[in-house]
């Protein structure tokens, strides 16, 4: 069972995290709300920074802008992109997000003072992202914690900077915000080694409250939610930021699998998921989530079976989208 005194407090000091940021970066000069990507009707791809050594998405490639000329009001989105030593990555990372070319999005990017080439990156990009900093900060779920608490959108997502959003990912989403208008979106996703190859196509779970303790459920990096029922991360959370917010999250909200594979995430050794010097870290995650949330069912419980099949079931009829 969960610590009844412990969750108490927990959920009084998480009520008070995201307006503490917002105060604190208001004081600091942040100027709200902020303002939109730049949309030109031609697309970002020809004021970009030139790539000359890339092909294909998203360097030399974007979605084409007339997609989005319709009548529908198309929902204002906010990402946010933690950073600290991604370098290597992170310019994917914001190409993947300015040239979708979405018609109403805030792009904010909460640097942990990188003192790799990330400042040089983020300047460079600056004109086209709504907010951006490079300053120490107390980690992944924080850096989040900070962007959301000046976020704007009608539906919020963050991409870690090594990840990226593939070719009409955020058209596909908005669209099928736009015809169900549900609370909580949910995609498939691919998953790419260092050097951005292909490794797997990743098909969503069944997502139901019931089964939200077993984790694993849902990518982070195809997840988008209404601003209404955004929650702010726990920030004493070192890997598993998402599995634990996704508890408190995800309940109760009206849900919506989207077949496509939004976003992607790369897999590599020194990353979080890959690295065993973070092993210690995850089991820590998990002995704290168990304090707040009671521990996950049973191996041989009823509705462990129920899952498994559930979930054996669904992904065997669900068949894998091709990125267009």
């Amino acid at each position: 069972m969960p610590d009844s005194h412990y969750k108490l407090k927990i959920e009084k000091e998480l009520a008070a995290v995201l307006p503490a940021h917002r105060e604190r970066l208001v004081a600091k000069g942040v100027k709200l709300p902020l303002p939109t990507v730049p949309n030109p009707h031609e697309g970002l791809l020809a004021v970009l920074p030139r790539i000359y050594d890339k092909t294909g998405w998203p360097w030399q490639t974007e979605v084409d802008s007339g997609i989005y000329n319709t009548q529908v009001r198309w929902p204002k989105l906010t990402i946010v992109i933690p950073s600290y030593n991604q370098g290597m990555y992170i310019e994917e990372a914001i190409r993947s997000v300015l040239l979708q070319n979405y018609p109403s999005l805030e792009l904010i990017v909460m640097d942990g003072g990188s003192n790799d080439n990330t400042k040089t990156i983020l300047e460079t990009y600056s004109p086209w992202i709504s907010y951006w900093q490079s300053h120490p900060d107390g980690g992944q779920g924080q850096a989040i914690n900070m962007g959301f608490s000046i976020a704007g959108g009608d539906y919020y997502g963050w991409l870690n900077s090594d990840d990226f959003y593939n070719f009409k990912g955020l058209f596909v989403l908005a669209t099928a915000i736009i015809r169900s208008g549900r609370s909580f979106y949910y995609g498939d996703a691919l998953q790419v080694n260092k050097n951005s190859v292909v490794q797997r196509y990743w098909k969503a779970y069944v997502v139901k409250d019931a089964f939200l303790r077993f984790g694993g459920l849902i990518a982070s990096h195809s997840a988008f939610w209404k601003a209404s029922a955004n929650k702010p991360i726990w920030e004493a959370m070192n890997c598993n930021v998402d599995g634990e917010l996704w508890i408190r999250l995800v309940k109760g909200q009206s849900k919506k699998h989207v077949r496509y594979p939004i976003g992607t995430v790369r897999l590599y050794s020194d990353s979080k998921s890959g690295d065993a010097r973070w092993k210690d870290k995850w089991r820590e995650d998990d002995m704290n989530i168990e304090k707040l949330h009671g521990k996950p069912p049973a191996a041989r419980s009823v509705i462990y079976y129920f899952n498994r099949y559930i979930q054996m079931l669904y992904k065997s009829l669900s068949k894998p989208a091709t990125v267009r």
